[in-house]
């Protein structure tokens, strides 16, 4: 069954999202004709962009604990894949996305609340923007994070090592390595000693992720050795940020984030998770970041 693909454009950019799970599907540059948002190869990575909610990654034992009952969740969420999530608004420079709570989503993740997604395109940058509501009568614990995914490598005598994520400034960064659940143990491994350009290379990411937790930077722009800066991601709203792809794939994601996957240490109790936000009883919170194609 084909998914239905919702666009909006201007003179600059082409932009499509997938009603299912509000994916970001495409950002095309209409002068250049270049496709900047990877397109889901199954045979590699089957995914374009995932929205994250309200887990990163993985739970210890594929579970958590809340007010003394036991719930699953799948790795990332529910909104990833959703097929229940809808167009609620579109405007010409404007999509919106919403999924409600419901009985399904009720038995994995026990707070009621609206998720609401906004597109907004204006000149040559796309906003991304989450707003969430509290619609239940306790506070709602949550992670949430986005997960796009960049083409690179866009002629044959290209290399992954032709392209670099560049920082705003200099950073002194560690990762946090991934056990062989998906959770964060105690190993790490430096990535940069005061610099801020961070070479691609095919083995990278042979680890999994790397996991940025409280990062300084809020800029980091994709860069091609042939082409110069090819675009830039902003995420002020987000305290953390992974980077990810399949080991020597064509594409990298640049993901922000508020959380992240089960420490290999946690606990069970949703409360205490560490990385979640609290949004209390009949409130609201908003976070966006951005992203400009050069």
């Amino acid at each position: 069954m084909e998914k239905t693909t919702h666009y909006i454009e201007n003179e600059h950019l082409k932009i499509g999202v997938l009603e299912t799970g509000a994916e970001l599907c495409s950002i095309l540059n209409k002068k250049s004709g270049r496709e900047h948002i990877w397109q889901a190869n199954p045979d590699i990575w089957g995914s374009h962009a995932p929205n994250l909610f309200p887990i990163i990654g993985m739970l210890k034992d594929g579970e958590y604990q809340f007010e003394g009952a036991t719930y699953s969740l799948p790795k990332h969420g529910i909104i990833r894949h959703n097929d229940q999530i809808r167009l609620k608004e579109r405007t010409e420079d404007q999509l919106v996305f919403e999924l409600l709570y419901s009985e399904e989503t009720l038995k994995m993740y026990p707070f009621k609340f609206a998720f609401r997604i906004y597109f907004i395109l204006k000149d040559k940058q796309l906003e991304v923007k989450h707003h969430i509501v509290n619609l239940d009568k306790k506070p709602l614990y949550f992670s949430l994070g986005g997960h796009p995914a960049f083409n690179i490598l866009y002629s044959e005598d290209e290399k992954i090592e032709d392209y670099s994520l560049q920082f705003d400034q200099k950073l002194n960064l560690k990762t946090e390595i991934l056990d062989e659940n998906g959770l964060l143990g105690e190993k790490t491994e430096v990535i940069l000693k005061d610099e801020q350009n961070l070479q691609l290379r095919p083995d990278l990411f042979d680890k999994d992720a790397l996991i940025f937790r409280s990062i300084r930077s809020k800029k980091v722009e994709l860069y091609s050795k042939s082409e110069g800066t090819i675009l830039g991601v902003e995420f002020e709203d987000f305290k953390d940020l992974g980077i990810w792809a399949k080991p020597n794939s064509a594409y990298v994601c640049i993901e922000p984030w508020l959380g992240y996957t089960d420490l290999a240490d946690a606990g069970k109790n949703f409360k205490e998770k560490a990385g979640n936000e609290v949004l209390n009883a009949n409130d609201d919170f908003k976070a966006s970041y951005q992203i400009r194609i050069y």
